[in-house]
């Protein structure tokens, strides 16, 4: 069995988040089996901009806040990504997040 970093299993999570929908640091962490580890997947989330592929605008704290913006090229291209999905995003919040939160333990 091939050995996986911890960030390559949360870009792995991330990649399967659905158009239009959108997780928390916490859900990931919980879904990999480290539900203490949610700030870890925010730095991996950080380093996925060097990764291609990668839906990190769709990761969010666990209340719906934008709380990575300022890793995107603009402070607003993470609610742009989101809103094109058809994400509704007021104050840097995500507006219905219960009924956009996906979680990965129920959904894979």
């Amino acid at each position: 069995m091939e050995k996986t970093s911890f960030f390559q299993d949360v870009w792995d999570v991330a990649r399967l988040i659905p158009k239009g929908r959108a997780t928390s640091y916490g859900a990931i962490a919980r879904y990999l089996g480290g539900k203490m580890s949610a700030r870890m997947v925010g730095w991996a989330m950080a380093a996925a901009s060097t990764q291609k592929g990668i839906p990190a605008w769709r990761v969010v704290n666990s209340v719906g806040v934008l709380t990575a913006s300022a890793r995107f090229e603009t402070p607003t291209k993470m609610q742009e990504l989101l809103e094109k999905e058809g994400v509704v995003v007021k104050d840097n919040k995500i507006v219905d997040f219960k009924e956009k939160f996906w979680d990965p333990g129920a959904e894979l």
